[in-house]
Formats: C-alpha cells, structure tokens, sequence
C-alpha cells in the first residue's frame, strides 16, 4: 500500500502538504480533486521521486512498476506504434536481455531471454499497441507514420497509449482527457475500468471520475481528506458537512434561493425528450449539493440580451472548410441546411476531425462559409469562445489592456475603476490586472476570455471546448451562468457534465454533414462504444485475412487465363476510373500542404523577431493559427483519402 504519515510537501517557497495522512490500498482506483495550484502535481511528483518529503514518512512498495503519462512532446522520426512499444518497459527490459546475451553467444541466456520474452507478451506486443493506438482515435494509415508528423494534441494521445502499454502496478494519470474527443474519452473510460492496478487520477471532468474511481482524495489547505465513492459521492458528503456548518450555510442562503430559482425554472421548460430529463437529473444533482455551489468563492452571471433575433442564424446548403490559394477550397462539412432559434441550448457532438470547430468558426464569422449562406438575425450579438484561448487574445497585453480596447468597442463611456472592479469578479485584481497574458495559466486566460464574452452582452454563445483549463469549481459556476442565460447556447464539449446541464439538444456533425442526434449523451456513449468495437473487429479481422492468405492459385488453361485477363483487366479499369478523381484531390491537397507548411513555419520564425508591436504580433500569431488549423485539415483530408485508394487498390 501507499503510506503518508504526518507528511510536509514544499514545492520551492510554497508548502504542499502539512501533516498530511493518507492510506491507499492496492487495487483502488482513487480520483484526486482540489482546485488549481492546490498541488496536486506535486503529490504525483512524490510518488515517482521527483520531489522527497521535507518531513513526515512516505512509503509505497519498493518493487512496483510505475507508469505516468510524460508531458513532454516527443520529437522522433521513430514510427509511432514503435514509439508506444517503447512503453512497455518490462518488454524493453527482455529485448535488453536478448541482445546481450545473443552478443555474448550465451546459450543458457538466449534460452532465458526467450521465455522472459514471452512472458511478456511479445509476439502479440504490436497488435495490442495498435489496439490501444486505434482506441485512441488514430486511424489505421496512421500506425506507423512518424510521431513527429502528428500535431501536438496527437502526440500528447501517444504518450497516453505509451503509458497504458505499460504493464504497471500504480498507474498516474495528470488530465488525461485534455487532448481527447468525446469518443477517444468513452473508449478511454472502458479501458481504465478493466485495469488491475492502482490508480490515481487527477481530473476536472466528473463523469470522468465518476465512471472509473471508486475513492476520492481531497487536496485543500495543504491537508489531504479522503472519501470512500466516486466524485458525486464526495460532493454530496461535501455539501453534507458544509450544511452541518450553520454559520457558512447561512451567509449561502440567497445564492441557494437563486440556484433553486433557476432550477424550478428549467424543470419547468423541460419536455419529456430524454435528453432534458437527462438535464433535469443533472439539476437535480445541482439542487443536493447547493451548499457546495454557492460555497465555491467564484460565481459570474451573462447578462441579459438586448434582443432575440428569430432566427438568430439560418444556414442554406452552406459548407465549411477552408479556401486555398489558387485553388478550390476544401470541403469539411456540407449541404447544412439548419436554423438556430432563441433560447435553444444545443450540443454539437462527432469525433475528432470531423469538423464541429470548423463550423463553430464559420458561425463566429472567423472562417467564411465556401459554400451556401449563412444569414445572421437583425442585432445578432455572438460570444465566441475559441478551443485555442490565445486566438482572441494578445500575449504582450494584460487583462486591463484588453478590457480597454473592448470597452472602446461596445461601451465607449465605461470608466477604468468599473472594468478594474468588473476584472475582480473574474479573479483578476491588484497588480494581476496589468499581467502579460501570455504569462497566465491556461484557467486565467479561460477566465479572461468569459470575461471578454460577458461585457459584449451577447445573445448567442459559441462555445468551443471552454472547459479545457478550467478547475471543477469554475466548471460549475459556467455551468449555473449557461443555466441562467436568456440566449441560444451553441457547444462543443467533452465535459459530459456540461453538456448534461446544459443541452436540451443534440446535433451530430460526421460524415462530411450535420444531422439531428436522437437520444441524449448516455445512447451516444453507447453508440460510440459500438463503433470502437467494429473498428477493433475489423482491424483484427484483417489481420487474421492476411496471416492467413492462401498460396496463389495454379496456372488456369490458356482460355481460362484469358478469361480472368480480361476480368481482371476490366476490374482494374473500374478501380482506375474510381481512383482518378480521388488522386486529382489527393494531388491537389499535397501541393496546398507543400505550399503552406514553410508559409507556416516562416510565420512560427517570424514572430521571434525583434521591434514587432503588440499589434502586429497578434495579428501573426491569428495568421499562424489559421494556417495550422488548415494544415491539420488537410493532412486529416490526405489521410482520407490515401485510405481510399488502398481499398480500391486491395479490391482490384
């Protein structure tokens, strides 16, 4: 078991942990909660020796195998199944062995080298890697391409598969959900239910922990509390002992009456359409641990909109995607043909790179629509929230700075003093309000940009991942804000907690289109689950087809060869005729890619250099992401379609 025992943690001048006790038995799965900067990392940071106790005892079993998912990016042209191998350290260890004791002609030693080998599963080692890889959500032409041709949020995945190829007895996992789509998560959460070992996770998505802890350890105050039960149970023991405590419990009592004013309300709104009883069950939650919520020391509200356009938005055969120079554009999703009305709350679902933020960007008016139109209703106002924070933000500019300018903006007659105090409610204040954002956290520029969204006063939201950086407790103040506001609510969101309490409906975009989703979030986990499982049995399939692929055939007669000649001949002009336009396109992408990949990285240069102002470093950087965002685009695109032209070539 893992022991701490009157423990002192310091990380440089701050404590960690004073005094802290804690018992963790072998086998539990243990979630591991507290706010931002509470120091959770550094409690990972001890258990793999990175940071010693400064006092107190710490002990864990000397002979565990460990295994934590690295942070940092890998750089290697080693092909990417090969570089998740690289993670079962026990089969590392045997091939060791092998190599040395086939240099040192050892015979009893290869024969050693051998049985440790298979024991440690090494001749089903690269299916069980690419298993892993495919649950991820890479796609079989992916398997062995180069890590360093993946994009940063993919080579994060691979760290991730590397750390689960590891046959370990405690397993860490630091936000292992930040770089994963809602499908890549459910895979994720199936996996980690069947994994043997200890585990300890550090997570702000609920029904994350929900779904595969069973104990909850608490970080507040340098002291560590834990509670038998997944999160909901915790928070509901939580909002138990605050309530016991009368003398915070009555200073809650309005905001408590505000939190049931709006959960009567939408209870009210609610049809019978399975996902918004899914909502209700979510405010219902919300009702129980009232106490919680209204402790929690930040709370904001959207203000109410000036009007309601109706529709705010109708989209006519519109398609997104992205233009290229000199050429036709490249479709993402096409032929929409939707409207979005007032006070709807719609959740936008599909797997990764299927395009939900190409069109969240194409409502927001930062990427044009190629296709089709989008109408906008008369005083349409959007808040827009982008996946990447730093796209609406200035890195040498501080919160007030950006304040500043918007108030300029939309409310020129608004004094410094009120947007000072408008900062403090977002947790900006003294010397805070003139930091570089730049130097912010992730959660601090998250705020910031709610911030910004909040003062425009919109009415329709267009929020892309806004939870990424964000702690339980901010979560849940954006979850009562969205609740509370009078507008139309687009997201986008692994957070399925969000989604549940937020979203009365669901559109799926897949497949090049957007279509209506029939069920509520638990049917799409399902359905998710579903497809996982076809796509491992296809791929295992293949792999049984082709070990088993019979000798070629003997010679036919002269009249026979002829026959299978000619429909053989036919076939591949079928195949020849079908492959052309797909090789057209797949031409056509890798010269835009050829084109914009230096373009890009000139411009990544260029922002190093010297005398650039505020100004023109930003609109660069937004040049930058552009390009970036195209440049995934296409790769995902040229992918597609390579995957194309092997099935015709394996049918011909």
């Amino acid at each position: 078991m893992i022991r701490l025992q009157n423990l002192v943690l310091r990380r440089g001048p701050k404590i960690v942990l004073q005094g802290a006790d804690l018992t963790l038995n072998p086998g539990e799965k243990i979630g591991l909660v507290g706010r931002n900067g509470a120091g959770k990392s550094s409690l990972f940071a001890l258990l793999t020796g990175r940071l010693q106790a400064d006092a107190g005892d710490f002990s864990m079993p000397p002979r565990w195998r460990l295994a934590e998912v690295a942070q940092h990016m890998p750089e290697t042209a080693d092909p990417a199944t090969d570089f998740v191998l690289e993670g079962d350290s026990r089969l590392m260890e045997a091939q060791a062995a092998l190599a040395a004791a086939e240099a040192s002609g050892d015979g009893h030693a290869i024969g050693d080298a051998h049985a440790h080998l298979a024991e440690a599963g090494a001749y089903d080692a690269r299916p069980r890697a690419q298993a892993l890889m495919l649950g991820l959500g890479f796609r079989s032409a992916q398997l062995d391409a180069p890590v360093n041709s993946f994009s940063g949020g993919w080579r994060m995945r691979l760290q991730l598969a590397r750390a689960l190829m590891c046959p370990s007895d405690l397993l860490l996992l630091d936000e292992p959900t930040n770089h994963l789509d809602l499908d890549a998560l459910v895979w994720l959460e199936s996996w980690l239910q069947r994994y043997e070992g200890t585990m300890l996770v550090i997570s702000h998505d609920r029904e994350f922990l929900d779904a595969i802890t069973q104990v909850t350890v608490h970080l507040e105050e340098t002291q560590l509390t834990r509670y038998g039960g997944n999160y909901s149970a915790f928070e509901m023991m939580r909002a138990e002992r605050l309530s016991q405590q009368q003398a915070a419990f009555s200073r809650q009592q309005d905001k408590v009456a505000q939190l049931q004013r709006f959960i009567d309300r939408f209870k009210a709104k609610a049809s019978k359409a399975k996902q918004a009883q899914s909502r209700v069950k979510a405010l219902e939650r919300m009702e129980k641990i009232a106490p919680v919520l209204t402790a929690a020391d930040f709370s904001f509200e959207f203000k109410e909109p000036q009007n309601l356009p109706n529709p705010m938005l109708a989209m006519r055969e519109m398609r997104c995607g992205y233009a290229v120079e000199g050429g036709d554009p490249i479709t993402i999703v096409r032929d929409i043909n939707r409207s979005v009305q007032p006070g709807q709350r719609i959740g936008i679902l599909g797997a990764n790179g299927q395009g939900k933020s190409t069109l969240v960007k194409t409502l927001a008016r930062t990427l044009p629509a190629i296709a089709g139109s989008v109408t906008e209703g008369k005083g349409l106002a959007i808040g827009y929230f982008a996946q990447q924070e730093m796209d609406l933000l200035t890195p040498d500019s501080g919160p007030m700075e950006h304040m500043v300018r918007l108030a300029k903006q939309v409310s020129p007659g608004a004094r410094e003093q009120e947007l000072r105090n408008f900062l403090g409610q977002f947790r900006f204040s003294g010397d805070m309000v003139h930091q570089q954002v730049g130097s912010l956290s992730g959660g601090e520029k998250a705020r910031l940009v709610l911030a910004m969204i909040v003062w425009q006063r919109p009415n329709l939201l267009l929020l892309d991942e806004p939870t990424n950086h964000l702690d339980l407790q901010t979560r849940e103040a954006l979850s009562m804000a969205l609740n509370e506001f009078e507008g139309t609510v687009m997201l986008v969101s692994h957070d399925r907690a969000l989604l549940r309490e937020v979203c009365d409906e669901f559109w799926l975009v897949s497949g090049g289109g957007v279509r209506d989703f029939d069920g509520d979030l638990d049917d799409y986990q399902r359905w998710l689950l579903e497809q996982s499982r076809e796509q491992s049995r296809a791929y295992a399939q293949a792999l049984r087809t082709q070990a088993a692929a019979p000798p070629p055939a003997a010679p036919a007669d002269a009249g026979g060869r002829r026959e299978d000649r000619k429909a053989q001949a036919q076939a591949r002009q079928r195949n020849a005729d079908r492959a052309r336009p797909l090789k057209t396109e797949q031409a056509r992408v890798e010269a835009r890619i050829a084109e914009a990949t230096p373009q890009r990285d000139a411009l990544a240069a260029s922002l190093g250099e010297a005398g650039l102002d505020a100004a023109e470093r930003a609109e660069r950087g937004r040049r930058l992401k552009a390009l970036g965002d195209e440049v995934d685009a296409l790769e995902a695109r040229w992918l597609e379609l390579g995957e194309a032209l092997e099935a015709l070539d394996a049918g011909g």
